[in-house]
């Protein structure tokens, strides 16, 4: 790629917005994930008893909804990150496109 180009880029504010806001939402979105995940981890390592406990009459425990919850978390911030990125991020990258090739 041509350095001026380059240069370019990086000097726009845009990029420089995108950067820093893409950033923060990725990892505000990665520290919810962990959480999320290291938590049921937690819990099934060293609250055996509260994950094996029935609910109600069934033979259900609490470990498969929660585990249930992990997938459906995972798949909701993915689709909160893809809009994300698919409106504000790409609109974005469209203005930094235009001001490079000019």
């Amino acid at each position: 790629m041509d350095q001026d180009v380059v240069q370019r880029v990086k000097n726009d504010p845009n990029y420089q917005k995108l950067k820093s806001t893409r950033s923060k939402f990725g990892w505000t979105l990665t520290w919810a994930m962990m959480i999320v995940y290291y938590g049921f981890t937690l819990l099934v390592a060293f609250n055996k008893e509260f994950m094996g406990t029935r609910i109600g009459e069934g033979v259900m425990t609490w470990g498969i909804p929660l585990g249930l919850f992990v997938i459906i978390f995972t798949v909701v911030i993915t689709g909160i990150y893809v809009r994300r990125a698919n409106s504000q991020y790409d609109e974005l990258t469209d203005a930094i496109r235009a001001k490079a090739g000019a």
